[in-house]
């Protein structure tokens, strides 16, 4: 059985718990930094001590707040809880989130390919700290020991729980880098899943195609990458498939996604629902943010992804392949500075999509008016394409001018009048390659196109030289 067996469908929700990226923890005044030493981030307030209390962050209030507007969310007046249950990695054994009253409700997500997922609720929670089994597969039923982390407990995140709209793993992989891009745009996450501070639990069930009710789902808990989603959401909905069509009957639980063996395993049932005692936070307020600080908020957003890909195609009229690589890489007001400078669009998204967003992790983008420098000179003929991509390199890597760029390079445009002698050369020289290329062998052009190169010594533009030899051709 597979994921997409003909006559079953697929329905997933997802969980996505996101690490805001205030300063300070939640409820005190504990650094919120990834990497540092284990125990060396907490305090009183944090570890749950006797005696210390709790002071909730006005920032991680406020991130939140644009995380509902960004998802198209009800802001509502929100109280606290306590949740209590077991908790190894939670010091006080309870976890401080909201229940009935969250801070978001009721919104939605559009997917970059059309469709629309619904937002049930993105609420604020404190985070649990971190445990690592020693030994064995490094889960607890065969780990020697177990090392507990609280540098994580009580990190400042927002749980965004979608509504069970999703109907396959493409789905729901295009869902979480949305939602991904979106965090990352309004300032509330950093969205390094590697890291944790982006982490997904996928409730998986399928049902008969065409039926409306809702199969038993097994939850897939805190999968930590894109392409671990799509592996353990098809896994889990062709196993329950092939468990249904055998007879049996799939059993409410949580399950683990095992990278290595590409399967999910059985964590703990939840036939029976568990009863955490919720119960109001006593030493915190209710959280009602007035018109006046929603209205502040509101203002501060920035233009979202959404909006930065239809602003940019139709600035450009470039592939929808280019535009999302240029808005998730942060280039697209790069290329939008250097259309609106006199730069030809097509020839700046391929710059900026190529070599520019290729660079990123070592090199630093040009400023926008450098960049269109360049990629006239390139559309003007004064640098072929080849020529264009070595002084780009040399501005991502040192910075400069691109006029000096390519003097300094002995770069410069080759006269027409010098192309055709060029061509008329290498022409002559390899007689059998000229009547094959004649002939309609359009393979052979790239010989041609490499001798004329190697004869103006880089100067001559390939796509000059392709056209001219077709003139000649008659072709």
């Amino acid at each position: 059985m597979t994921a997409d067996t003909p006559g079953w469908e697929t329905v997933v929700g997802l969980e996505v718990h996101c690490e805001l990226r205030t300063a300070t923890k939640l409820f005190c005044g504990c650094p919120n930094r990834f990497g540092q030493e284990p125990n060396t981030q907490i305090c009183p307030v944090c570890t749950g001590q006797p005696g210390s209390l709790p002071v909730l962050n006005r920032m991680a209030v406020e991130m939140a707040m644009r995380i509902g507007l960004a998802l198209h969310c009800r802001i509502e007046p929100s109280i606290f809880h306590r949740k209590n249950y077991f908790y190894p990695d939670m010091p006080k054994d309870y976890q401080v989130s909201q229940y009935d009253q969250p801070i978001n409700i009721d919104g939605w997500l559009e997917l970059p390919s059309g469709g629309r997922i619904g937002i049930e609720r993105a609420h604020l929670e404190e985070d649990t700290g971190k445990i690592t089994h020693v030994g064995g597969a490094g889960r607890i039923h065969d780990a020697s020991h177990s090392l507990i982390d609280y540098n994580r407990a009580g990190v400042p995140l927002v749980e965004i729980v979608s509504r069970p709209d999703i109907r396959s793993a493409a789905q729901a992989r295009d869902y979480v880098a949305e939602l991904r891009s979106i965090l990352v745009a309004t300032g509330a996450s950093d969205g390094k899943m590697e890291e944790g501070s982006l982490r997904v639990d996928a409730n998986v069930s399928v049902r008969p195609r065409g039926s409306t009710e809702f199969g038993t789902r097994a939850e897939i808990k805190n999968v930590n990458s894109l392409r671990s989603l799509v592996r353990a959401i098809e896994y889990e909905a062709a196993r329950q498939i092939g468990v249904l069509s055998d007879g049996g009957r799939v059993t409410l639980e949580t399950r683990h996604w095992d990278e290595a063996g590409g399967r999910t395993t059985s964590g703990r049932t939840k036939e029976q629902s568990e009863d955490y005692r919720y119960f109001p936070e006593p030493d915190l307020v209710p959280v009602a943010p007035d018109a006046a600080w929603l209205g502040r908020v509101e203002a501060a957003m920035p233009v979202l992804p959404a909006a930065r890909r239809s602003r940019l195609a139709q600035a450009t009229g470039a592939p929808g392949e280019d535009i999302a690589v240029l808005v998730e890489t942060g280039l697209d007001e790069l290329v939008l500075a250097a259309v609106a400078a006199g730069a030809d669009a097509r020839t700046a998204v391929n710059r900026a999509t190529n070599e520019v967003a290729g660079a990123l992790e070592t090199g630093t983008p040009p400023p926008p008016a450098t960049f269109a420098r360049l990629v006239k000179m390139e559309t003007e003929g004064a640098l072929t394409a080849t020529q264009a991509k070595t002084v780009l390199a040399d501005m991502l890597r040192d910075g400069g001018e691109p006029e000096e760029l390519a003097r300094q390079r002995g770069f410069e445009a080759l006269a027409s009048d010098a192309l055709a002698d060029a061509v008329s050369a290498v022409i002559e020289a390899n007689p059998a390659e000229w009547e094959r290329f004649k002939a309609g062998e359009a393979k052979v052009a790239g010989f041609f196109v490499g001798q004329v190169m190697k004869a103006t010594r880089g100067n001559a533009d390939g796509g000059a030289v392709t056209a001219e030899l077709r003139r000649r051709a008659g072709i």
